[in-house]
């Protein structure tokens, strides 16, 4: 299939893409290159056309079987650094996406959705008919992009809503700012993994190489099992307190320790989701454990350490690049780029 992918030269496209082409697909990427050149290892090659999905025209959805939607500002800082902005791009873009690819004749559509949906849940386990109870701009946009896209659904047009855990694990442009990448990488970097509040919320965290394969399946499946249907994408085994994912970053490198601040202020959100329906209808997608993908992350980012020296943790802070380009007037408020910047890199 022709399969088009946007926010493809992001942390997960960079992953889902090679994973897409793998299975003999034709994957076609769109991404605005804000983080392009972001680059923890040599990137795939994967055909990409240069577009902020804001502007995205129709004759870019021309032939295509699926289309997967990665393109967002994708985590809860990002969310907060304009109202407007989480609005425009994870809400009224991916609208605007998911109508142009249904008029281009795409009959499969894959959003990136996200379980901290259930943020309010208290630490209780939620399933996919659990009342949603976002609790952050970013949580808000992915709340009201499902309901959207749920009602373009028809015979002919089928979304499918992936609420993926905290994704963790290498990718070649990767992300410090997601938790257990989080304490990997200060485990390695510092010796040190500090955790802000008291470490008793729960999250489920999933590695980002079986996202990619879920993301695979679907695409691939038959339309009866994924027609406008929800699903917590990860494993029961996966639930974590943050304390726990703490202690295993910690107990992944030699002589790394666990600093509680219990600081006022720190993150409340907990909750522990139910993954039965994927389990039920994916039941070829496996998903490893946390101490598997963390051994294997912290073996990527030693193998950077020996090739390349220190690795500049905040280079790979969502927040802080975007803030860096604008700064350096390269991208304007609107995180379009600049007049006079020809593109990324330059």
């Amino acid at each position: 299939m022709k399969i088009v992918v946007t926010g493809s030269q992001g942390y997960l496209g960079s992953v889902i893409g090679p994973a897409l082409q793998r299975r003999g697909h034709a994957v076609l990427g769109l991404d605005a290159g804000l983080f392009a050149d972001q680059l923890f290892r040599p990137p795939p090659v994967i055909p990409t056309r240069r577009q902020d999905i804001r502007d995205v025209p129709a004759e870019a959805f021309r032939g295509a079987a699926a289309v997967v939607h990665l393109a967002a500002l994708s985590n809860d800082p990002l969310g907060s650094l304009d109202d407007r902005l989480t609005r425009e791009i994870n809400l009224d873009a991916t609208v605007r996406v998911a109508e142009l690819a249904k008029s281009a004749g795409a009959r499969r559509f894959v959003f990136a959705s996200s379980c901290i949906m259930y943020g309010g849940a208290a630490g209780a386990t939620v399933d996919e008919s659990a009342e949603l109870d976002p609790r952050t701009e970013y949580a808000c946009s992915k709340v009201a992009a499902e309901r959207e896209l749920a009602a373009l659904a028809d015979e002919n047009f089928s979304p499918v809503f992936l609420r993926n855990g905290t994704v963790y694990g290498a990718s070649p442009r990767l992300r410090l700012d997601t938790v257990f990448n989080d304490f990997l990488a200060t485990a390695v970097l510092t010796g040190t993994v500090v955790v802000r509040g008291d470490g008793q919320e729960w999250r489920p965290v999933v590695d980002i190489r079986d996202v990619a394969q879920a993301f695979v399946a679907a695409v691939e499946a038959p339309t009866a099992s994924v027609h406008n249907v929800a699903f917590n994408t990860g494993a029961d085994h996966l639930n974590r307190k943050i304390a726990d994912l703490a202690s295993t970053a910690a107990a992944l490198v030699d002589g790394a320790s666990v600093t509680l601040l219990s600081r006022p202020g720190a993150d409340k959100r907990s909750y522990r989701a139910d993954f039965g329906r994927f389990r039920r209808v994916f039941p070829q997608v496996r998903f490893r454990s946390i101490e598997e993908g963390g051994r294997d992350m912290v073996r990527a980012l030693r193998d950077t350490l020996r090739e390349h020296g220190a690795v500049d943790r905040e280079r790979f802070v969502r927040l802080a690049h975007l803030q860096r380009l604008m700064d350096k007037g390269r991208v304007d408020g609107s995180l379009r780029w600049a007049a006079s910047v020809t593109g990324p890199g330059a």
